[in-house]
């Protein structure tokens, strides 16, 4: 646990230094090779970046969400791709066990997600299951037989990230045929090496190359029965609900970051830049764009601090963690839009890396919820807060 400013001014240094000196040089070779080089994640796992957000008793950093998002603000001036790498880990795939698992659940896994020596993966979606997360397919049907209670698990999960890396999966899948709702979802802990356990091909995506996903398929996949999350059917759904919106913070302050990236080549382009004898940050026009990008940019970061501010002491942030993630990720597109419009032509083309931020943040505004859901989310907490009052 970060105890005083200056521990963790210390870490934020080596992050910036990390981001720096490994990541940024790198980036042009994750890009074209769509792989991260294992050096580079051995040193997040150096660098304790893999326990962020576990706690220390289970070797990790303890860190608070206000913490974790500061170091997110620095860790993410960079390609995406390389936060995707402990991103699953510190945030969906171990924030389960973290919440709502058992003492032996928590002390079996969290050590060894803690020092990255596995890969947590968040197995949610579905083919016919993605905003609507509630009418999942998969099942989970409990037996007991020579060996003891399990569930046998089948079912298709799709666009599940660092799914080809993991060592475990957090899986939401229906417990009670019956219940079509989200009350027949529960959440286990799945071994990925577990017989039955496939793997479709990686994912050719837009952007974000070196962060692989793909679809998993479970076919009579079994499941011990002390590895259900918490040892409570039906539970499944309001686990994943605390765990995103803890993520939906988690992906703001990714946006955050990365945006401050953006800006930052944006303005020392526009720096050096000449056109009619003088530098094009001296036009006004470009200086609105500036100026709108930090606005917007200053008011994202605001309140991601505030919201990790609220859920660190306690409170329900349903509803703020929605507004970050809804506000952070759009301005963060609008921020690479401009930026490519900054840089003109040059924003078009590979070298200069802007078009790579501009394809690689597009994904903010879809995953862990997308843009239109937050809005609902937003809007029915509303509704239900004036309803109650």
């Amino acid at each position: 646990m970060i105890r005083d400013q200056e521990t963790l001014e210390a870490l934020l240094d080596s992050v910036r230094r990390f981001v720096r000196e490994r990541l940024v040089p790198a980036e042009n070779e994750v890009a074209e090779t769509d792989e991260i080089p294992e050096s580079i994640v051995q040193e997040m796992r150096d660098l304790g970046l893999f326990g962020m957000t576990i706690p220390e008793q289970f070797g990790g950093l303890e860190l608070t969400m206000e913490e974790e998002v500061r170091v997110l603000f620095e860790l993410c001036q960079t390609a995406p791709a390389f936060r995707s790498v402990i991103g699953t880990t510190v945030g969906i795939g171990s924030q389960g066990i973290l919440i709502d698992g058992t003492p032996e659940q928590q002390a079996a896994w969290l050590p060894k997600l803690a020092t990255g020596e596995i890969m947590a993966s968040f197995a949610l979606t579905e083919p016919e299951a993605g905003s609507d997360a509630a009418s999942l397919r998969t099942t989970a049907t409990r037996q007991s037989d020579g060996d003891g209670d399990h569930y046998v698990v089948n079912g298709n999960k799709r666009f599940i990230t660092n799914a080809p890396h993991a060592g475990m999966f957090t899986l939401m899948a229906r417990t009670d045929p019956a219940n079509k709702g989200a009350g027949g979802v529960s959440a286990f802990i799945v071994d990925a090496k577990s017989p039955g356990i496939s793997f479709g091909k990686n994912d050719v995506k837009m952007g974000q190359k070196g962060a692989h996903t793909c679809d998993v398929f479970f076919d009579n996949v079994r499941v011990p029965a002390a590895n259900l999350i918490g040892l409570k059917e039906g539970q499944g759904f309001k686990t994943a609900m605390k765990v995103l919106d803890k993520g939906r913070i988690h992906i703001a302050a990714v946006s955050v970051g990365v945006a401050q990236r953006i800006l930052r080549d944006a303005l020392n382009y526009a720096l050096e830049r000449k056109q009619f004898g003088q530098p094009i940050c001296e036009f006004q026009l470009v200086q609105a764009m500036l100026a709108d990008s930090q606005a917007e940019l200053y008011a994202a970061e605001c309140m991601v601090i505030d919201a990790a501010r609220r859920r660190d002491e306690g409170r329900n942030v349903s509803t703020e963690a929605s507004c970050c993630k809804m506000f952070a990720t759009e301005m963060v597109g609008r921020v690479a839009d401009r930026a490519v419009q900054i840089l003109g032509g040059s924003g078009y083309l590979a070298e200069f890396g802007i078009e790579r931020f501009y394809r690689d943040v597009r994904l903010f505004r879809l995953y862990e919820g997308t843009t239109q859901i937050q809005q609902v989310i937003i809007a029915r907490n509303m509704v239900r807060e004036a309803r109650a009052a």
